[in-house]
């Protein structure tokens, strides 16, 4: 008996030492798992501290630590939702101990309301690392101002005031910005309109970094420099070349009453800028203003605390610009332009007391960064907007061998069939006495109206490829050379249901659809995958059959101005000289000053020309707006229709209907009392030329035709197709002119 026990004993043993093995490789390639797993870290972080302004470009950063094995990987990003929208990839290789960041700009739309997913893939697809339904803080509303600020601590961020309790849903906040996740692309920034600087933490700023925040301020933006100690300043070369005032040291201001003054002191609204030489233009983004709405800052009280206490202030002399507040020989804030932007320095840090501790601290913040009033003081106000400014441009370039049924043919058709599968089958088959043939007629008349709405749609809608491309271009002169800053539309007509490849390979270029605006829930009509390779871009995009599908490229550049000017006055003339480097003619000019529109005429390629016009010879700018923007509202209605009009859906594409729509804002200059949902226009962030003229800029609009300042985005071959360009040159104009 024991020895059989016994004997038993090495297989029992066998069997427990494979059960264990079996155990521990389980466990092992388990735990294993879990560290790859934990290998990886992603972090993603979308918009500005988590603020997104609606229909305009905004940043996401990624950054990745791999301290596993190396391997290449893949991100995607695209709505929560996955609804008809864009998925964007970027593919990078992911060495072990390594740590990468990188942006990928995303246009804002409510397709990503719903949230945003985040994926990282590897070579064999398999999921690495994801974020799921990420979501922002706020979506800031067209009208409203986007502000950030990077400040040395948390207490220095600034406040805004609250607003009417019944407009809570428009409270404007500022989002605080960290130098190691700053955008170090250009179109990333687009959608902000205010950025405060801390001069301690822009040293800490990477020279792509820094590059892409002056291109941000040279296309539009509103920097404001808070000065605390002077040699943050003068040991940063790019941020001292870009102030307005040279810093020479510190001192203290016992009394500062002018800051306060500056605060209360009434101001007219244009827009939504301060008109006064002193009260210029906060931000170029439009901001839409009620003209009977009141000023809450008059009534504002002084802090008694505040005004008796000493103040650190910088010393220096003035380059150039304004004193926005105090006097030239004791400035407390300085202001300048800078391209199509603003610079603003404030000669003593808002992050120290007693500035900290000033009870008007929000509104001195609300006032600089161009907070609408009568979100103070309106109760029932609405900042809704019907469209997109994109369906102008669409409605320009879209090709003309769609067709489109009337209404009227549609109708008769189908009561013709109705009268057909009914009462006149009835009666002649009643009439031969063969009324069980109907199981043989209709399935006929259903199959003859078939081939026949077929024919009829083919005969309306078939046709061949074609891609057709309209290059709007705002060049900022930056001495012999300018900031490029391109918005290519694109319009591809498809006979098929195909997939197309197009790119870019621009310094910063990326790729969006048609913003739809409110009209179509704030989606990008369009389907598409774009990969970001670096800073530009290849994609495929989908488009269905017999369809217009309307694409936008953005792009940024910095290049030798191919088209200037300069402007001066001659007794009661303004002359103008066009300098034309282009090797195709520039016909057409038009020039907006002085809330005057003005037509110049043509300049031969490689040829400079001078014009001569008496100020009484233009238009006013918003009686051109009605001229040859009368009927932009209605295109854009009609191209988004499947059946309507064939006149309706369409715009001529010449440089009157493009400068029309550069101020699209004026097309209806109702936009806060109208609310019909049919003639409000939205644009994204620096599109609208309004608030440049408005700050009294000249605005010279130069056609291109033929011509493309980039190579084609399309990256396959399409039988029919043109392609033109309309170049956007805006110059500041001394009072003295």
């Amino acid at each position: 008996m024991g020895t059989a026990a016994n004997k038993s004993l090495p297989g029992r043993s066998l069997r427990g030492t494979v059960a264990f093995l079996i155990c521990s490789v389980l466990l092992l390639l388990l735990s294993s798992g879990q560290s790859a797993r934990a290998e990886v870290r992603f972090d993603v972080f979308l918009g500005f501290d988590g603020v997104v302004p609606d229909g305009s470009w905004f940043p996401v950063v990624f950054e990745i630590s791999n301290d596993g094995p190396a391997f290449r990987g893949t991100v995607e990003l695209g709505p929560a939702n996955r609804n008809q929208s864009q998925t964007r990839t970027m593919v990078l290789e992911l060495p072990t101990g390594t740590t990468k960041r990188f942006v990928m700009p995303v246009f804002s739309s409510t397709a990503g309301t719903a949230g945003w997913d985040a994926r990282l893939l590897d070579e064999k697809s398999r999921v690495r690392a994801e974020s799921a339904n990420l979501r922002v803080r706020k979506i800031v509303q067209h009208g409203l101002p986007v502000t950030a600020a990077m400040t040395r601590s948390p207490q220095g961020v600034p406040t805004l005031p609250d607003v009417n309790q019944r407009q809570s849903g428009y409270q404007p906040i500022i989002a605080r910005m960290q130098p190691n996740i700053f955008p170090d692309n250009p179109i990333g920034l687009e959608g902000l309109d205010t950025l405060y600087l801390n001069p301690e933490r822009a040293l800490e700023l990477k020279a792509p970094q820094a590059l892409a925040l002056q291109a941000w301020v040279y296309s539009g933006g509103h920097l404001v420099v808070g000065i605390e100690q002077p040699v943050h300043v003068n040991g940063n070369e790019w941020l001292r070349n870009l102030l307005p005032c040279q810093l020479e040291g510190t001192g203290t201001a016992d009394k500062h009453p002018e800051v306060q003054e500056w605060l209360t002191r009434f101001f007219n609204d244009y827009e939504g800028g301060f008109t006064s030489e002193k009260d210029p233009l906060p931000t170029t983004q439009v901001l839409f203003h009620r003209n009977n709405s009141a000023n809450p800052y008059s009534n504002l009280k002084p802090d008694d605390k505040f005004e008796q206490a000493s103040i650190q202030i910088a010393k220096g002399k003035l380059k150039d610009g304004t004193v926005l507040i105090g006097t030239a020989e004791r400035p407390l804030a300085i202001t300048a332009k800078r391209g199509r932007g603003q610079v603003t320095v404030l000669m003593f840090s808002p992050e120290l007391e007693p500035f900290l501790s000033w009870s008007n601290r929000p509104w001195f913040w609300s006032r600089l960064t161009g907070v609408p009033v009568e979100l103070f003081s309106t109760e029932n106000l609405n900042y809704y907007s019907s469209r997109s400014v994109d369906g102008v441009f669409g409605a320009m370039i879209d090709s003309r061998q769609v067709r489109k049924l009337p209404v009227g043919w549609l109708l008769l058709l189908l009561v013709g069939y109705l009268v057909v599968i009914g009462p006149l089958d009835q009666y002649w088959l009643k009439k031969i006495n063969r009324q069980m043939l109907t199981w043989l007629t209709f399935p006929a008349y259903v199959a003859l109206f078939s081939v026949l709405i077929y024919v009829i749609g083919y005969r309306l809608r078939a046709g061949e490829t074609e891609w057709n491309e309209l290059h709007v271009v705002d060049l900022m002169p930056m001495g012999e050379r300018a900031d490029f800053r391109g918005h290519t539309f694109a319009s591809i007509y498809s006979p098929v249901n195909a997939r197309y490849a197009v790119g870019s390979e621009q310094p910063f270029a990326t790729l969006r659809g048609e913003y739809m605006g409110n009209v179509g829930a704030g989606q990008e009509a369009s389907k598409a995958v774009v990969e970001q390779r670096d800073n530009h871009f290849v994609a495929e995009v989908s488009v269905p059959v017999w369809v217009n599908q309307l694409f936008v490229a953005d792009w940024w550049r910095q290049d030798a101005p191919p088209v200037k000017f300069t402007i001066s006055r001659q007794g009661t003339e303004h002359v103008v000289h066009v300098d034309n480097d282009l090797e195709v003619a520039v016909s057409g000019l038009l020039l907006a000053l002085e809330g005057q529109m003005y037509t110049l005429g043509d300049v031969p390629a490689r040829q400079g020309r001078d014009f001569r016009f008496a100020k009484s010879s233009g238009t006013t700018l918003q009686n051109f707006v009605n001229s040859y923007g009368n009927g932009l509202a209605g295109a854009a209605a009609q191209r988004q229709h499947a059946f309507g009009s064939t006149e309706g859906g369409h715009l001529p594409n010449n440089i009157e209907t493009a400068t029309a729509a550069s101020f699209i804002s004026k097309s209806n200059p109702q936009q806060m009392n109208n609310y019909n949902g049919y003639g409000n226009f939205v644009a994204p962030h620096g599109f609208d030329l309004s608030p440049l003229v408005g700050r009294g800029d000249a605005v010279l609009f130069a056609w291109a035709g033929g011509y493309t300042p980039i190579k084609p985005l399309n990256k396959f071959s399409a039988r029919r197709g043109q392609r033109n360009t309309m170049f956007r040159v805006a110059m500041p104009v001394e009072s003295k002119l």
